[in-house]
């Protein structure tokens, strides 16, 4: 009988920790089988964040090392350098990336660091309870904005892929969601994307994936994932932001 469907070696057998409905656990999957396919599960490590993503460490079966609050890409500069030939990637949420760490993303990716970033931005602050968060939609509530965000008093979202394509050391970066199949299927084509870019020293990758948080959300995984595709998705449109192969095909 032929196998169609089994674990990949890159993850731990550990029972995940995240909320039903969660889509951490999707893009883990994404991630490990990439690498797997790739044959580069053994040379890559991973800089884990604070954040609902912070026993990641334990799910992945390679290299990896926990990093203060953002400060993920500068870890993860270091082990570059210091290791050229290995993949180093960064795993982080929205406050991580884009409250405390914004000065840490922007400037490794300014400076054109080698490495990828899987950015993960359900709109709010997950571990820590449900507060508001740079990704927070307009009029969207949350425990630090009880009746919903107001750009005149709150500012408005940070749209971080925008933000990174405009600088000149980022070689690729795509939004992408998993909240259908065929999503699935497109951001595990993107992740491989990333990866390869960085192993051909092309310079800064990331992929931000438009995710779900059911549980600080107030809703069922079904009804988080109707919030992607009606709300999230139109604030944070889909597609290739920056990609420098393409660029030098024109």
């Amino acid at each position: 009988m032929s196998i169609i469907f089994k674990k990949t070696r890159a993850l731990t057998d550990l029972k995940m920790h995240y909320c039903p409905g969660c889509a951490h656990g999707i893009v883990h999957r994404l991630v490990a089988e990439v690498l797997e396919e790739m044959d580069e599960d053994k040379n890559t490590i991973i800089a884990v964040p604070v954040g609902c993503a912070v026993f990641a460490n334990k799910y992945f079966n390679f290299d990896s090392i926990q990093s203060a609050h953002g400060r993920a890409p500068a870890t993860a500069t270091g082990i570059k350098r210091v290791h050229p030939d290995k993949l180093v990637m960064t795993y982080q949420g929205d406050g991580d990336l884009a409250s405390i760490g914004t000065a840490e993303i922007v400037h490794a990716a300014a400076r054109g660091e080698k490495i990828t970033t899987i950015f993960i931005n359900n709109g709010i602050y997950g571990m820590t309870g449900g507060q508001m968060a740079p990704t927070t939609l307009p009029g969207m509530k949350a425990t630090t904005a009880k009746a919903g965000r107001d750009p005149q008093i709150n500012g408005n979202p940070i749209r971080m892929s925008e933000m990174l394509s405009t600088l000149d050391g980022p070689a690729y970066i795509e939004r992408v969601s998993v909240s259908t199949p065929a999503q699935v299927t497109k951001a595990k084509m993107a992740i491989r994307k990333a990866l390869e870019m960085q192993k051909a020293g092309l310079g800064f990758t990331m992929v931000e994936v438009v995710s779900s948080c059911p549980t600080n959300w107030g809703v069922t995984p079904v009804k988080a994932m109707e919030f992607i595709r009606e709300k999230m998705i139109p604030y944070y449109p889909l597609g290739v932001y920056k990609d420098v192969t393409a660029e030098e095909g024109k």
